[in-house]
C-alpha cells in the first residue's frame, strides 16, 4: 500500500490497521473509525486511503466522521493507471474500469449524494438516479467500442506477424520487476524505466537479435496481488498478448526477501491462469542477481525449484548471464543456428575443428593461407561452446541466421 501511494503522488504522514472481521458500517469498527478521524485531524491529513475495497455506504460513513475524501485500493490504483498510461488503448481501458465501477454504484452514490454533500460526493445530488445510470451506461458502451476497434488492429498486426513466421517472446512479471529493464538489455531500444509500481501500462513489441534469428519480444503490464477484477477485465486484451506468444519469460526481483518473492511470483502464476496462459512454456528470469551475496543466490534458487525448474539468473541492468537467458531462450524457439568460424591453422585449430565435426553439422570447409574457414549449423549451446573456442584460438565467429521451428510458415 506505502507502494501504491507514492507512486499515486502521495506523502504518507499516518498509518493505522486493524484485524478484525469487517464492519459493515465503516469497514473497520466504530471505535477505530473515531481512531482515524482523531488521528487524521492531528497529523493534518488530506485523504485517507484504505487497503481493501470498500462499499460506497463505507466510503460515505468513513467520509462523514472524519471530514476528508476516503478512497479504497481500487480507485487508487485507478490514480496510477490514469497517471501512467501513455497510449491510446491504455487510456481507453482506464477509463472503461472508471466508468464500470461508476455504473455499479451509481445508484448508490446518486442517494447518498441526496442526502448531503461529503468529501467524494459532492455534485451528483442534481442527476435524477435513472438518467445518471443511463449516462453512465452510455459512456461504457461507446468506450466499449473505441476499444474493440482498437483490439481489431491488435489483431491484424498479430496475423500479420504470423505470416512473416517470427517466434514471439511476452514479457511478464510482477510490477517493478525490472521487465523494462531486461525489455531494453534484449532490444536495444529505449522504454521508460521507473522504480515505482506500474510503469509499463500498454504493450510495446520490438525485434530482437536470438543467435542471428529475428525473434519479437513483448513488453507487458506488470501483475499486482489482488488487482481488482474491473482491472483485469480492463485490461485483458493487453494481457492478452501473453497467451499468443510463444514463450513466457516471466521476470522475477530476486533482491527480495524470500517470503516476498513466493508471494509475487505466486501472484503471477494466479494472473497467467485467469488469463489461460498457464499450460504455455515459461521460462524465469531470477533478475537483480547483483544485489546478492552468492550464498543468498544459491539459497533462493534452492527454494524456488518447487515452483520451476527453469530459473535463469540474470541482472538485466548490468547485462550479466543474459548469454545464458538466449540460450534457454533458444532452445524453446530454435533448432538450429547458422554461423561462420575463421580460425588461424595450427595444429590446436585441426584438433578443434574434429571437434566441431563431431558435434556440429559442417555444410563447407574453406583453407586459406594462413587461416581456415567453417560454415556450419549447430545447437544454439554447441554454437556458444564453438564461439568461446575459435576466440581463445584468436579466430572470429559470426552468427548468420537460424533454423527456425516457424521458417516453414508461409504468408
Amino acid at each position: 500500500m506505502r507502494s501504491l501511494a507514492e507512486a499515486a503522488g502521495y506523502e504518507i504522514v499516518g498509518s493505522l490497521e486493524q484485524v478484525t472481521h469487517p464492519h459493515s458500517r465503516y469497514r473497520i469498527g466504530k471505535g477505530k473509525a473515531k481512531e482515524l478521524a482523531k488521528m487524521a485531524s492531528e497529523l493534518g491529513a488530506e485523504k485517507i486511503i484504505f487497503g481493501e475495497e470498500l462499499k460506497v455506504t463505507q466510503i460515505y460513513n468513513l467520509a462523514k466522521i472524519t471530514g476528508l475524501e476516503v478512497i479504497d485500493r481500487f480507485q487508487l490504483i485507478l490514480e496510477i493507471f490514469h497517471k501512467r498510461a501513455s497510449t491510446k488503448e491504455a487510456k481507453l481501458q482506464i477509463e472503461l474500469a472508471r466508468w464500470r465501477y461508476e455504473l455499479a454504484h451509481a445508484k448508490e452514490k446518486v442517494r447518498l449524494a441526496r442526502i448531503s454533500e461529503q468529501p467524494g460526493f459532492m455534485g451528483l445530488g442534481k442527476y435524477e438516479v435513472d438518467v445518471y445510470h443511463e449516462a453512465v451506461r452510455r459512456q461504457v458502451s461507446s468506450i466499449q467500442e473505441k476499444l474493440r476497434q482498437v483490439r481489431r488492429t491488435r489483431e491484424l498486426h498479430r496475423q500479420r506477424r504470423k505470416r512473416l513466421g517470427f517466434p514471439s517472446i511476452s514479457l511478464a512479471g510482477y510490477t517493478n520487476s525490472g521487465k523494462s529493464t531486461l525489455f531494453q538489455a534484449l532490444t536495444g531500444e529505449n522504454v521508460l524505466i521507473d522504480q515505482g509500481v506500474f510503469t509499463t501500462l500498454s504493450t510495446t513489441t520490438r525485434m530482437m537479435d536470438l543467435f542471428g534469428e529475428p525473434v519479437l519480444l513483448t513488453d507487458t503490464v506488470g501483475f499486482i496481488d489482488r488487482l481488482p477484477i474491473t482491472l483485469v477485465e480492463a485490461f485483458r486484451s493487453t494481457l492478452e498478448e501473453t497467451i499468443f506468444a510463444d514463450l513466457i519469460l516471466l521476470v522475477v526481483d530476486a533482491s527480495e526477501p524470500l517470503d516476498e518473492i513466493e508471494r509475487k511470483l505466486r501472484c503471477c502464476l494466479d494472473t497467467l491462469r485467469e488469463i489461460g496462459a498457464l499450460g504455455m512454456p515459461i521460462l524465469i528470469a531470477f533478475n537483480k542477481i547483483d544485489l546478492l551475496s552468492k550464498e543468498e543466490l544459491e539459497l533462493k534458487l534452492r527454494d524456488l525449484k518447487k515452483y520451476s525448474s527453469n530459473l535463469i539468473p540474470i541482472s538485466a541492468l548490468h547485462k550479466v548471464n543474459l548469454d545464458a537467458l538466449k540460450i534457454r531462450i533458444a532452445r524453446h524457439l530454435i533448432r538450429h543456428v547458422k554461423s561462420s568460424v575463421t580460425i588461424p591453422i595450427n595444429g590446436d585449430s585441426l584438433s578443434f575443428l574434429s571437434w566441431i565435426y563431431d558435434h556440429a553439422n559442417v555444410t563447407k570447409v574453406a583453407y586459406a593461407n594462413s587461416h581456415l574457414q567453417v560454415s556450419l549449423f549447430a545447437e544454439p549451446t554447441i554454437a556458444e561452446k564453438i564461439k568461446h573456442g575459435v576466440e581463445n584460438l584468436g579466430g572470429a565467429f559470426k552468427y548468420e541466421a537460424a533454423e527456425s521451428l516457424y521458417s516453414q510458415i508461409k504468408p
